[in-house]
């Protein structure tokens, strides 16, 4: 190791500000590994608990015990941002991780997606928490978990905001008198409320939203654990739809920063060491800091640096992919398309267009199936029958009957999902005891 005095962060800050990036404010802080898994396992520290988080630590923890997956970070968009950096590092590797960070908190402050996310998200999910805490001291704490299984079986079929999210306001205890009507009050449960409740038939993107708003039977508690939720969700949303954005900028000034540093022969194939591993192909997948990273240099080389700033501040995965990926990146990262023929994978094409296509297909809506509310009143019994909007994609049969399930939970009457299956029109059913399917 050479005697060169890595730059601390503030120098990093300002070197990151002289190059044209405009990142947040960033606290770093060094945790170690259990602390920093933990974190990636929340997505957002200070998080209601709940046992599949404990899962997804320990299979994440695992695997950096075994050597197979190292964390050097995890950032928290937020102003001012959070940075937690594996203790573990050495100083070449920290200083690697903080310009990496850079790029990951411009992006958070200036692409479009990212627009609407409230900065104070850390403290929102930590009185979130608490409430979750409270509720569970109130009506049981099995009781809470066993709702948080339907709800985040849930979580992802929410419909991004075009109004900023706001936080959640604390509602009336369960058992106190109706002094203050909550959000989602609808007024008193009378019958002419309930009637029109259920004759709802607007088709409704946000399937969270509606079971919060119109399910008749929610307790207020658990209205506010679905809000909780989906309020959480919207956070971290734009990150499902800029994962290839995100990663390859702040791959792309990692090694812009690195470069204005005054490294040692040494550090520097030491930070080559560590770049291509951040960007080495992984099989069967597309790693998206080495798809994100090779774009933006390949658009550099076309239209300059410019242009890359436009870019990070109005698309997002499908738009990125779709405009700008070429035949030279698709060559330079040996890109294919590749399927299933009877029993075996088989390579299928290195054309452009059906790769485009493909990347395109699995990237609209974070890769998430997206299903409608078509209908709250169906058969005129106050169920709730669900379109599954086909975007060439079919379900996972056995999945989808599953979460079905959980929808019904929350909706109290039997729910119906029309999907397409090997493009035949087939609706599932559950009425809360038993499960049928039926073809159109």
């Amino acid at each position: 190791m050479s005697g060169y005095a890595y730059p601390t962060d503030q120098e990093i800050w300002h070197m990151a500000q002289e190059l044209g990036l405009d990142p947040y404010p960033i606290t770093f802080e060094s945790v170690p590994a259990p602390v920093l898994y933990e974190f990636a396992a929340y997505l957002i520290p200070g998080r209601m608990a709940h046992w599949s988080y404990g899962k997804a630590y320990h299979a994440m923890k695992i695997r950096y015990d075994y050597g197979l997956n190292k964390l050097y970070e995890m950032v928290i968009n937020a102003n001012p941002a959070y940075a937690f950096l594996l203790d573990a590092n050495s100083a070449l590797e920290n200083t690697f991780v903080r310009a990496h960070v850079m790029g990951h908190v411009d992006f958070f402050h200036h692409n479009q997606c990212f627009s609407h996310t409230p900065a104070d998200m850390v403290d929102v999910v930590s009185r979130h928490a608490e409430r979750v805490r409270q509720y569970e001291f109130s009506v049981g704490r099995d009781e809470v978990e066993t709702f948080l299984d339907a709800v985040l079986a849930l979580e992802e079929q929410v419909n991004p905001p075009t109004p900023p999210i706001l936080p959640r306001e604390r509602p009336h205890a369960p058992s106190s008198p109706r002094m203050v009507k909550p959000p989602w009050d609808l007024g008193e449960p009378d019958q002419s409320r309930i009637r029109q409740v259920q004759v709802s038939t607007h088709i409704e993107e946000d399937l969270l939203w509606f079971l919060m708003r119109e399910s008749l039977h929610l307790e207020d508690w658990q209205r506010d654990v679905i809000g909780m939720v989906r309020d959480e969700m919207l956070y971290l949303w734009p990150q499902l739809r800029t994962k290839i954005m995100n990663e390859g900028w702040a791959s792309y000034w990692h090694v812009a920063l690195m470069r204005q540093m005054s490294l040692s022969d040494a550090d520097y194939l030491d930070f080559a060491r560590l770049h291509s591993h951040v960007t080495a192909p992984v099989l069967y997948h597309i790693n998206p800091y080495a798809l994100g990273y090779a774009i933006y240099c390949d658009l550099e080389r076309r239209q300059g640096r410019e242009a890359l700033f436009l870019v990070r501040t109005v698309d997002d995965d499908v738009s990125f992919v779709r405009n700008y990926l070429t035949e030279d990146v698709v060559a330079e990262l040996n890109l294919m398309v590749y399927g299933p023929d009877q029993d075996r994978m088989v390579f299928k094409s290195r054309q452009l267009e059906e790769i485009r296509e493909k990347l395109v297909k699995e990237l609209l809506h974070g890769g998430i199936p997206v299903i409608h509310v078509n209908d709250g009143d169906f058969n005129q019994r106050g169920e709730l029958y669900l379109i599954h909007r086909h975007e060439g994609l079919d379900l996972d049969l056995l999945y989808a009957e599953r979460t079905l399930h959980y929808v019904q939970r929350l909706w109290g009457r039997p729910v119906h999902l029309e999907t397409l299956s090997n493009g035949k029109r087939l609706v599932l059913s559950f009425d809360g005891k038993t499960d049928s399917k039926s073809m159109l």
